[in-house]
């Protein structure tokens, strides 16, 4: 997925975006924020999604390159490369540590079957969970009508099995609010053994909603994640139930 960067004249707001045609902002390290509520956008449900898939580099790219050093080397038979299937079979999870305005706390994810409630506190839920980076991706849904009920939101993704993979994938985690252009976050940094990575921070400040980009790495999982923001959860092991393999 392409994205353009450039200035979206009219608007104050911090961030990056692309053309009309594109409808999207995506924020950068550059320009990491945008606010709903400037946006006229901070009703509704927020769509939150994310979406992956291999990194074609991955396939092929050493093998160009020594083609261009060595242009004799494609008069040669092609070599058969094998894919090992951690390199194919990549498992990613969306997940949302909530805090309310009333101090609690907790955390919607595919993992232990904690898929939360659209309609009830924590005004937040979690549909599916794609294990094959599908179109469709993985998707939470956050109830913008409950905005006073809710004091910061951290959505993260992670990496089930046991194989770190997030070097190997193209990931995006876009926002698709209920008025006005999507919002787009690329998870395109390399972090060979990360496990987990908090991607953006949704938080109201004295009744703006602002979405903050963080694009954060850890190489533990949600626990090391909790401890950075300090969410101060209490974390054990979990696993998923072959129905929702």
């Amino acid at each position: 997925m392409g994205f353009l960067d450039g200035l979206w004249r009219g608007r104050e707001s911090a961030f990056d975006s692309g053309n009309a045609a594109t409808n999207a902002i995506e924020l950068t390290k550059r320009h990491g924020q945008v606010s709903l509520t400037k946006q006229g956008a901070a009703t509704g449900h927020l769509r939150i999604n994310l979406s992956w898939r291999m990194r074609t580099s991955d396939f092929g790219g050493p093998q160009r390159e020594s083609l261009l050093r060595h242009p004799f080397k494609a008069l040669k038979p092609p070599e058969v490369i094998g894919h090992s299937q951690s390199m194919v079979n990549v498992d990613l999870d969306l997940g949302c540590l909530y805090e309310l305005q009333d101090g609690t706390k907790g955390v919607v994810q595919p993992l232990g079957g904690f898929l939360g409630d659209v309609n009830g506190p924590p005004y937040v839920k979690l549909s599916g969970d794609d294990r094959f980076g599908s179109a469709s991706g993985e998707t939470i849904y956050v109830n913008l009508d409950q905005r006073e009920h809710i004091k910061r939101l951290l959505v993260f993704a992670y990496i089930y099995d046991q194989t770190p993979a997030f070097d190997r994938t193209q990931a995006v985690v876009t926002l698709y609010p209920s008025n006005g252009p999507r919002i787009e976050i690329n998870l395109d940094e390399r972090h060979p053994q990360a496990r987990s990575c908090a991607v953006v921070m949704i938080e109201n400040v004295k009744n703006e909603l602002i979405v903050r980009r963080e694009v954060k790495f850890v190489y533990g999982f949600q626990g090391e994640l909790d401890r950075l923001y300090g969410w101060g959860l209490q974390w054990g092991r979990g696993f998923k139930t072959k129905a929702e393999r």
